[in-house]
Order: C-alpha cells, then structure tokens, then sequence
C-alpha cells in the first residue's frame, strides 16, 4: 500500500515514529530537496529515491506492510513535517485521511499482537527447574549457545543411522551451515521456503532452537514474520476430540480471539506455525486415509490438520517449522518439504567452551573458575573423549552441572546429589514421554531404557566390559521375541534415543562397536536396572505375574496357569500346579529379590580391586578435567586401564532417596515405599556386618558418600554409630567432601576418638564447613596441610570456642607465619580441652617461638608440645625450657631436629620431670612414641622432594643424619644401632640422589 501525501513545501522536514519493542523510536529525519523523494521502510531501514513529477512524497513499507490491515502499519502513530523548525501534523490529503481511518481500525489487532510477543517471550524465556536448581538465577539471553544447523536431505539421515541402527556424528560442510534466522531465506531465484523440516535425536538442541526463534521474533528481530504460533505435538496427541484450526489457536492463545478469523484467511500478513515434537503424531498423507479440508473453521484430529497444513491446501500462504526426530523425517512426503536442516549440535571446541564458559561463571569464585576454565579448555584441545562427546549440547549441560556440584558446593546450598543431578537429566531431556504415542502403549520412554539400556549397562559391569557388539544389543532388546509393531518402536527407538546414551566407534578390522557416551551413565543405568528390579529369574517374574492376578481375581487355577504357560516351559509346570502356596512361595521370592539389591550395593562398593583408586567423587573430576592421575607408591605402581564402576553402588543408593523416587515417578518409574523400606533393612544388616573393619581412606569416603546419597537421616545415623575414628587419610577435600562428611556424621551426635585429615589439602573453607564435626573430635590430625592465613583463622575459632572437645591436636608441617602466630596464639591461651600439641617443621624459627611462648606461658591446660625441626638455636631453646620448668601444667617439649650442639642435647636429655619439672626428648630417638614422628617425617621428605628446595631439603636431611649419628652414638643397644644406621643410610642414599638432580 502506497502512503500519499499532498501539497508538501520542498523545505519541510518529516518525521516517521514507529513503536518498536513497547518504546517510541524515530526511525528517520530527512531533509527534502528541489524534487520530492519517496522513503522505503524495510528492515528498520530507510532508503530515499528521487521521483519523477513533484507535488507528491511517497512512503512504500517492508513487505509485510502491503497489506491494509499489516500490524507494522497499524503502528504508525503520525507522520509529520517541520517547517522552518517548527513541527507541524499534516491535515491535508485524502489519502492520508483515509490511510489514518485503516489505523484507527486495526490499533486492537497491534495491541493483541503486542500482547502475544509480551506472553510468549515469559514462557519461552522461563528457565527450567532443573537449570535453576543446578546453576541459580540466570539469563537466557545471556546463556544461550547456538548450535550448528545444516542443509540436509533425507538421504542424509538414512545414512546417520547405518552403524548399528545408532545416530552417529558427521561433521557439516561449510557450505551447508545456515543460521537459525535464515532456514526460512532463498536467493532470489528460487522458490520460497514455506515448509521446514528440522531434525537431530534427542539432546541435539533442537529447543533450543525452537526457542531462540520465538524470542528473537518477540524481540523484534525476526521481521519477516507477522505473528508465530509455536505447538506442542505432544499436546495435540492428546487431543481426543477433532477440532478446527481457528478454535485451536484460540484456545491456545486466548489473547488472539480478536483477529483468529483473519490468522485462519491469511490476512494477517506473514505467519510462522511452529510444531515441535512431530514423532508424537502420526501422520497420513494418502487421500484415502486424511481428507482434504481447507476451512480452517472445520473440526478435524490434529495430524489432518497438519497434514492439509503441509499440502498447503489449508492456509497455503502461512509458513510451517517443524522439528522430529531422525525416526519420524519420511513421515513427510519430501514434495511438502522445502527445506531440510539438521541440528549437528556443538561442532567446534570453541562453542563447546563458549557454553561452559557461560554456566560456570559463578560470582565469588573467580580464581576457581580461572583455573577451572583453564583445565577445562585445556582438556579439549586435547580432542579428548570428552571433546567428541560434547557435540550434544546436553551433555554439555551435564558436564558443567557436574563440575558446578563438584566445586561449588557450599553449607549453605539446598541439598544436591549426584544422583539427583542424573535423574533430573533424564528429565530435561525426556519429561514423561512414552514411548510410542501412535500405538498407544503408556510406555514411558526412561522405563523401557532401564529395561534394555540398563541390562545392557549391568552385564558390562559384571563382566568389566564398556564396549558393546552388535550380538550384545540383541540379546538385551531380546529381538527374537518382539512382534512386528515392537521391532518398529525398537528401531524408532534406536535411531532417536539409543544415540543419545551410546555412540558408535569404529574398530579397526571389526565390526563397529558401541559404548556409554558418559562413562557415568552406564552405572546410573545399571543401577536404575537393579533398584526397578528388572533383574529377575524366570520364576521371580511368573511371581509377580500372579501375584497381581490373585490379587485382582480369584484364585483360578486355569487362569494362572495360562498366564504362567507364557513364560515357562511346558515341562515345569507340574511343578507349578501347586497353586496353594503360590501366595507363600511368591512373597519368599520377593522379599528376596529385595535382599539381592541390597547384597549387590554392599558388594559393588567393598569389593577388593588389584588397583588403587582415588576416591569416586575425584575420579569424576579428573575424568572431566583431564588431570594427571598421581601414582601412589604404596600402591604397586600405576593404575590398571579397566573400568572400575564405583558409582553403580553409590546411585543404588540415590535412587531409593525420596526426592529422586519422585523425579522417576514423574518419568514413569515407579519404586514403592514398602520396597525400598525393605531394601533398607537388608541393607543396614550387611553394612554394620562390613563397617566394622577398618577401610581405606578412600573407600570410607565413598561410604560416606553412599549415605549421603541415600538422603535418610536415620538411616545415616544408625550406621555412623559405628564409625568411632575418621581416617580421611591423604583424600583430596573440597568443600563438596567437606559438607558430604559434616552432614553424614552429623546425623549422629556420638563423640569420635580420632579424625585424620593429613595430607588433604584443606583450607578455611573445607575447616569452616567440618567446624561442628571437629569440635566432637579427641584427637584431631591436620598435619601436611600447608594451611594458610585463613585456614589458621579457622583453627583459632575452633580452639576459642567452648565446646571443643579437642585434646590432641597435630598441626605438623604447616607453615607458621608471623601472622599465623598472632592468629593461633590467643586461642592456645583461652582453649581448656588441648593437652597434648605438635607443631613439628612449622617454620616457627627463634622469632616464632619467641612470639609463641608468652601464649604458652599463659596456658594452663597443655602437658605435651612439640617444637622439633623448627631451625630453634641452642640459646632460644634454652630460654624456652627455663619457662616450661615453671610452668604448671607442661611436662613434656619435644626439640629434636633442631640447631642444638651434642653437649646441648646431653644437657636438656639430663632434665627430667620429678627434678626439673619437665622432660625434654632432644633427640630423635628419645621416648617411646618418637619412631612414629620421624619415620614419618622421612616418607614425607621423600615423597615431595620434587615440590621443595633441593638446598633446603638437604640441609634437613643432613640435620636428620646428625641426630641419628648421635644416638647412635648414645645407645648400647646393637639391634637399636643397626636400626639407626639402616636409616642413615637410607638418607646418605637420598642426599645422592638430590645432588644428582642438581
């Protein structure tokens, strides 16, 4: 539509206000010459043309503004002039005049569209429960990551599935890649896009894409379309009754009623229908079968009226988006199709690191999130597995939910798990979606995975096995037994969801095999197998069968035994015709199969491997990061390359918590209270049988996760009765360990003997956090921490604080500061529960004991401190001693390994508590605990002499080889002698071996 303005001076000015996004904006303001112009809208663009004639302006819209009752037009507030700096409105013209009357007509129809972008925009930018609860508050705008989208065809996509029946990954061509705002562009000889097939498997991204559409056209930057309705195809299968089009649109978008009947006659301008999830209808393109209808007022099912939609004789001007999966692309004929786009998902590292980068940029963490992206990225320019695995942008989601849980887990979040963040997976991307909406068979599309993915999933584990054959998927889908209609839903299934959990690798001069995309889920799956007990003899499944007809009929026997007749041989059923202790027999069988869930938990997790492991919640850390696995030398060396499935118990356990039980009840699994109250009980009978031994660091810290996993508190506590010492032994803590071992422990308030946190990297966050733990401790081991600044502060606020309990306490080999001392000192004068302290190699030197003393001089509680290796001179131990001989309650200081001559030691080694009221151990091999010091002292020494000065370190030893040449030296004992010179030895060996070095 041409808009005309008459009688306009060559010196005016004019002005075109168009409302844009709720706001006023000017669009231009243009100066008119010796001959009129004429001003084109288009793309919020304007271009100026002279025109032939005069006496006439002419203002022509973007292409949607041909039309009288265009949106875009209806939103043209005034058109106005300036004349000689003054603005003026135009009166005259009667084309304006009557231009002005359509706007007056059509302002409703803007104010129901404004309000349908207003709505839509809030839904399609809502964030998901499970992005919230993982990562917060966020922006979507901010956060999204486009994935790649190509031109494809339907060739193509038969060709994805060619190795096993499983989507496999190609990389796109450059030239096929469009853009998410271009599936609907052509160059300008070709015929238009109107019909849109977009499709990848499940976790591809195809939501996302779906929603970066919407949300782009409400925000005004998708201007070739008018209006966009998007559908759910799932909701349309669940339509029971025909409707028309026109009702449909109204009931979905009531704020349309208004202009419905001009939608359905496409005279609003250019539509955009959007229907996702296709494979949930079945459609019918034979005539015979889908009638022709073109009124968009007629009652028709939902897949008739896509059909007539697609063949464009029902509103053939309207544009049509549909995404499905791999499964449902020839349900089209291709002659509807003008374009085919495949989602290829996060094809480039790049895009990869751009979406972790977005997710994991957490306030308050920034040197966390620093290193964290650096070994991240680091990871995938390896091209790494992970690297690979990460073209499905879903798992990208749960990579950096799992980095997130492992690393920025405070006291203060709402209670996480593992297991939870795995079920919520399945829930982002499956919801409760059945298997195969057409056949109408409520199958919930998780519960047949467990059934046949988890049974894959569990005879690997049995068998240590992570690679699959193609002999190996038909013996879990058992294909021998499927009907026709149950092979289709199989192959449908292994095309779009099998992909989505496996990918195929090739084998040199083999057959192609198969494995769990994330090493991870293949333990969720197993252990979502055995907790749905789907692992069943035949007899446990007859069981079950007719314990469900008994309690819905009668005891019949012809009944039970027609339904038992399907499942067992014909040979055995004499022995089933016992029918009057079926109920007794069958209630047996259960409970049993209960008690097998839970022997299998118990096995899975203390079952003795050759190899040494880090503990699982590190092992899922360094999988993802890459890092370098450290040998223990205790160990014998490194670590075997199998699989050794430490999870599979651990989300046993998740599985049974009540939260998780009703994520799976929304996926359409279902675990009964009364199940897993016995699978409890069983439980907590072998594991008090098991607890009672004396486990590995690492391995109590995988029982401490297990039970957090398990969410229950009283079962928590009957166990951690039990646990009357901690040793967490040289296991790598962070805060996640931290708050897991605080919140298990304190489900029980019993007091603990002995914690050990030595060589555990703690710092003041993992201290704050295990604070209520320690302050029930007797003895507390922090040795070997490098604690810093903070760490120290945490320290004084457990020794300050008067429920403390701590009464032998070990700080060895932490560096005392300056400050460290200030902070410590006052704590060591008020705390009334430590009796024995060591503070053996801190650094502390003449000043740091100096600073220490008149703190220790003011204590009244302390019998026994330990100063030795602290480079203390003669002269200031001396002065130390004269102190503690008045002091009233310190019987015992430890000085060896310090700058003190041979006659010194004599003399201090003279000192004895009866007489001088202290005994001063000067030498090593003083009193009958010292062994344990120094024998300890060597392996550390030993173990990090990479990681410190080599000058230093030689320094140290040679101070050890003095003090053991001296007491050698002292002792009569031959066997005590040959002892010490082993051990001398041993270090003169060492000192080589660092002068070497150098």
């Amino acid at each position: 539509m041409w808009l005309q303005v008459e009688n306009l001076h060559p010196l005016f000015r004019f002005n075109v206000w168009v409302p844009c996004c709720a706001r006023m904006q000017c669009l231009k303001h243009l100066p008119t010459g010796s001959k009129w112009t004429a001003i084109k809208l288009q793309s919020l663009r304007i271009t100026v043309r002279p025109l032939t004639g005069t006496g006439t302006v002419t203002l022509a819209g973007i292409p949607c503004l041909q039309s009288s009752k265009s949106p875009v037009i209806a939103m043209i507030r005034n058109v106005s002039v300036t004349r000689f700096g003054r603005p003026e409105f135009l009166q005259c013209g009667q084309c304006l005049v009557h231009h002005c009357k359509s706007l007056s007509t059509s302002s409703g129809q803007a104010d129901a569209i404004e309000q349908h972008r207003r709505r839509l925009r809030d839904w399609f930018s809502h964030e998901s429960n499970e992005e919230e609860m993982r990562f917060g508050s966020f922006s979507i705008k901010n956060w999204r990551v486009d994935p790649m989208i190509v031109e494809s065809s339907p060739e193509e996509n038969r060709e994805l599935t060619a190795q096993l029946g499983v989507y496999s990954h190609i990389e796109p061509k450059k030239s096929q890649i469009i853009k998410v705002d271009q599936v609907f562009t052509t160059a300008c000889d070709e015929s238009p896009v109107k019909n849109v097939l977009l499709y990848g498997m499940v976790g591809m991204g195809k939501t996302a894409v779906v929603n970066k559409l919407v949300v782009d056209w409400c925000d005004g930057k998708l201007s070739q379309f008018d209006i966009i309705l998007p559908f759910s195809c799932v909701d349309l299968a669940s339509q029971n009754k025909p409707t028309s089009l026109n009702k449909l649109i109204s009931r979905k978008y009531a704020q349309l009623k208004t202009i419905v009947p001009q939608i359905g006659l496409g005279k609003q301008g250019n539509v955009l229908f959007v229907f996702t999830d296709l494979e949930q209808l079945r459609l019918d393109f034979r005539l015979s079968k889908t009638e022709l209808c073109n009124d968009p007022n007629e009652p028709l099912p939902p897949n008739s009226l896509l059909v007539n939609l697609f063949r464009k004789y029902l509103l053939p001007d309207v544009n049509i988006l549909v995404t499905t999966r791999p499964s449902a692309v020839d349900s089209i004929p291709s002659r509807y199709v003008d374009r085919y786009a495949r989602i290829c998902g996060f094809t480039d590292v790049e895009q990869q690191y751009l979406f972790f980068k977005n997710r994991l940029n957490t306030p308050g963490y920034d040197q966390v999130n620093e290193n964290l992206m650096k070994m991240l990225y680091k990871n995938l320019q390896r091209q790494s597995q992970m690297t690979s695995d990460c073209f499905l942008p879903s798992y990208c989601w749960i990579i950096c939910a799992t980095l997130h849980f492992l690393h920025f887990t405070t006291a203060n979040m709402p209670i996480q798990t593992l297991t939870g963040l795995y079920t919520s997976f399945l829930r982002l991307n499956f919801g409760g979606q059945i298997l195969d909406a057409s056949y109408q068979q409520d199958i919930s599309i998780v519960r047949f995975v467990a059934k046949t993915v988890g049974k894959l999933a569990y005879e690997g584990i049995e068998k240590k096995k992570t690679l699959f054959s193609e002999e190996d998927l038909q013996r879990c889908f058992e294909l021998d037994t499927k009907t026709e209609e149950e092979l289709n839903q199989l192959t449908a299934f292994q095309i779009d969801v099998l992909g989505f959990f496996m990918s195929p690798i090739a084998q040199h001069n083999s057959d192609p095999l198969l494995r769990f995309t994330i090493p991870a889920m293949q333990e969720y799956m197993a252990a979502l197998y055995i907790v749905l007990g789907e692992k069943k003899s035949v007899l446990e499944k007859v069981g079950v069968v007719v314990s469900d007809t008994i309690g819905k009929a009668s005891e019949d026997v012809t009944a039970i035994l027609a339904i038992v007749s399907k499942l067992l041989p014909f040979r055995i059923l004499t022995l089933v015709r016992l029918v009057n202790i079926f109920p007794r027999i069958f209630k047996t069988i259960s409970a049993k199969s209960k008690k097998g869930i839970a022997n299998t938990m118990v096995f899975e997790m203390f079952k003795q491997d050759d190899e040494f492991n880090s503990d699982v919640l590190e092992q899922i850390n360094v999988s993802i990061l890459g890092e370098e696995v450290e040998v223990n030398s205790t160990a014998g060396g490194e670590r075997a390359g199998t699989q050794c499935f430490e999870l599979f118990p651990t989300f046993m356990a998740g599985l049974l918590a009540q939260n998780n039980r009703l994520l799976l009840e929304q996926l359409g699994c279902t675990i009964k209270n009364i199940t897993v109250r016995e699978i409890a009980t069983n439980l907590k009978k072998n594991l008090s049988n098991v607890t009672g031994k004396q486990l590995p660091p690492s391995e109590f810290m995988d029982l401490l996760f297990f039970l957090y996993e398990l969410q229950n508190d009283t079962f928590a506590g009957e166990i951690c009765k039990s646990f009357q010492s901690l040793n967490l032994s040289q296991v790598k803590m962070t805060p996640l360990k931290c708050f897991v071992i605080t919140s298990i422990m304190n489900t029980s308030s019993h007091p603990i003997d002995e914690i050990n946190l030595s060589l555990c990297d703690l710092n003041d966050d993992c201290l704050k956090i295990l604070q209520t733990l320690l302050l029930r401790c007797r003895d507390l081991n922090l040795q070997f921490n490098n604690l810093g600044l903070g760490a120290w502060q945490e320290v004084s606020n457990l020794l300050m604080d008067p429920h403390c309990t701590v009464q032998n306490l070990w700080l060895c080999d932490n560096a005392l500061s300056e400050a460290a001392v200030n902070c410590i000192g006052p704590a060591i004068t008020h705390n009334r529960s430590v009796t024995q302290l060591s503070l053996l190699n801190t650094s502390l030197g003449d000043k740091g004991v100096k600073m220490l003393t008149p703190y220790i001089r003011d204590n009244t509680h302390l019998k026994d401190i330990n100063l030795a290796s602290n480079l203390i001179s003669e002269r200031t131990a001396m002065d130390l001693v004269e102190m503690i001989k008045t002091h009233p309650t310190l019987e015992r200081v430890h000085l060896y390994l310090n700058e003190i001559s041979d006659s010194g030691k004599q003399n201090l080694q003279a000192l004895n508590r009866e007489q001088d009221g202290v005994t001063v151990l000067a030498s090593i091999t003083d009193g009958s605990n010292i062994s344990a010091y120094w024998s300890l002292i060597l392996k550390n020494i030993s173990q990090n002499t990479a990681n410190r000065d080599k000058e230093l370190v030689a320094d140290y030893l040679t101070l050890f080889q003095n003090e053991l040449t001296f007491s050698r030296g002292q002792t009569r004992n031959l066997w005590k002698k040959l002892k010490l010179l082993r051990v001398e030895n041993g270090i003169e060996n060492l000192l080589k071996q660092i002068k070497q070095e150098d």
